[in-house]
């Protein structure tokens, strides 16, 4: 087997969220909660919650090829968020919860907007998720990696995390480790 290691950087609301859903994905070998594209060199949370450094809560995501396609990782993105709100997901409310997907590369891009055109079809209102290119990625303090398996008990975890995961585990249990 190949080790052929990829990165994908994407935002879809709370890092606590996406970080849980990726974890279950086969061939994603890590996952790092995160923030990306603004303006401020290694933001905290509180700066980032605060609006003051135009960064959205992002995963890193490392996957091996292989046995996981980008394609695949896309289709769990557009599953396990809403991509048509502007800003939000649910009740976490404001630009750094913004839809967003970094791209390393043009070959990367293309099928990221690609993926998009397809998703679109699962939805009945306009997709505004971003697609910008990768700078920088600054990780989150240690308290938010991997939060939803450290703190299971969370009312957030309970309200907010667990149906996610569960309509991922409905519609794509096929990509899902087992």
């Amino acid at each position: 087997m190949a080790n052929d290691v990829e990165t994908l950087v994407l935002g879809g609301g709370c890092f606590w969220c996406t970080d849980a859903a990726f974890r279950l994905v086969r061939g994603v070998n890590r996952v790092t909660a995160g923030f990306s594209g603004g303006h401020v060199d290694n933001p905290s949370y509180t700066q980032v919650a605060m609006q003051l450094t135009g960064h959205a809560e992002v995963i890193q995501i490392e996957y091996h090829s292989d046995e996981v396609s980008l394609n695949d990782l896309l289709e769990v993105f557009w599953i396990v968020h809403d991509p048509t709100t502007r800003d939000r997901q649910g009740h976490d409310v404001g630009p750094q919860y913004r839809s967003i997907i970094f791209y390393q590369n043009e070959e990367q891009k293309k099928v990221i907007e690609q993926s998009r055109v397809a998703a679109q079809k699962l939805w009945d209102q306009p997709i505004v998720t971003e697609i910008v290119k990768f700078e920088k990625f600054w990780p989150a303090d240690e308290s938010h990696q991997d939060f939803f398996n450290k703190n299971p008990e969370q009312a957030y975890c309970q309200i907010i995390i667990n149906p996610k995961l569960t309509k991922l585990r409905q519609k794509l249990a096929g990509l899902l480790k087992t």
